[in-house]
């Protein structure tokens, strides 16, 4: 039994039994990872993956028990391999961050930018991508922070945190006549007009749709987009009036657009920080948290993604 036969195996599953593509990922050849999965299978004396004939299609009953015995054992391997890093050198080596754009653009660069002071032998890559994805690049360990509103708390491997907490504001165009209301602005003021916001899949787009349905009302969504900085292009330039992230509004840059008083009108919304459960983290890697939100501190954090491993 070896390392590869096991990565075979854990890739095979995550790339839901298409062999070309875990030899792709794993940078092997397909015959090459059929046979360490048939050597691994020979010394355990049972099939770990049912077969179409020489495809796979799924895990054996026996396979799918000690399916997570192989996560295990990869991810404590992984664990002593970082923690060898960290005592090495604690403060050297790699933080990759996948995150949206929204955050990426207006919730992180403070953080970044303390955390570089801190420890600037440390390289930080940002991985901008959409929420489910973002799970799954923490999941796979090709991340090791995920920070989004959305999704984060669906996937059982991940622990999720909380991280801030945050509303929606609506936004017009200088000379809109919304511009000119005095006080707030209620949801069938905004239904009157044509609204650009946020795909359904990011940044609380869901407590939105909710608030108009509650009140029955069907506001007329002429264009969505995945960050802030689309929507408010498309509003200054006069397509509609925009619902965005009350931390995606800076008045002075954002000089065509006046902000609504609409914070009453939505539910508030939690952005999450996701991490794999069980994984050993490095020193930096606590301090990056910490920085972004103090109440994720060495001991929090510790406690939620030990608590929450998987039992096998």
């Amino acid at each position: 039994m070896n390392l590869q036969q096991l990565k075979s195996v854990r890739e095979t599953v995550r790339r839901n039994f298409n062999l070309t593509e875990v030899a792709k990922n794993l940078h092997a050849s397909q015959p090459g990872v059929s046979r360490q999965i048939r050597e691994l299978e020979e010394e355990l004396g049972f099939e770990l993956f049912a077969r179409a004939g020489k495809r796979l299609v799924g895990l054996t009953e026996p396979g799918a028990e000690v399916f997570p015995i192989v996560e295990k054992v990869l991810r404590e391997i992984e664990n002593l391999r970082r923690a060898g890093s960290e005592f090495h050198g604690s403060e050297t080596g790699k933080l990759v961050i996948a995150t949206t754009h929204s955050q990426a653009r207006y919730a992180l660069p403070e953080t970044v930018m303390a955390f570089k002071r801190k420890f600037p032998g440390v390289q930080l890559t940002l991985q901008q991508t959409f929420p489910e994805h973002i799970a799954e690049l923490v999941l796979a360990g090709r991340a090791d922070i995920g920070i989004a509103t959305e999704a984060l708390d669906r996937f059982p491997g991940l622990a999720p945190l909380p991280g801030y907490e945050w509303g929606h504001i609506a936004i017009a165009p200088k000379g809109h006549p919304l511009a000119a209301v005095k006080g707030p602005v209620g949801l069938a003021d905004l239904a009157e007009y044509p609204l650009v916001t946020y795909d359904t899949a990011f940044t609380g787009r869901s407590h939105i749709d909710e608030a108009f349905a509650m009140q029955s009302l069907n506001p007329e969504i002429v264009l969505t987009a995945m960050d802030a900085d689309v929507i408010k292009t498309y509003v200054e330039l006069g397509l509609g009036v925009g619902i965005v992230a009350s931390t995606a509004i800076d008045m002075a840059r954002d000089h065509g657009l006046v902000a609504l008083d609409t914070g009453h009108l939505f539910a508030r919304n939690m952005t999450k920080v996701a991490l794999r459960k069980g994984v050993y983290l490095r020193g930096y890697v606590y301090a990056f948290l910490e920085l972004f939100a103090p109440h994720l501190n060495r001991e929090y954090v510790r406690e939620r993604i030990y608590e929450e491993t998987i039992e096998v």
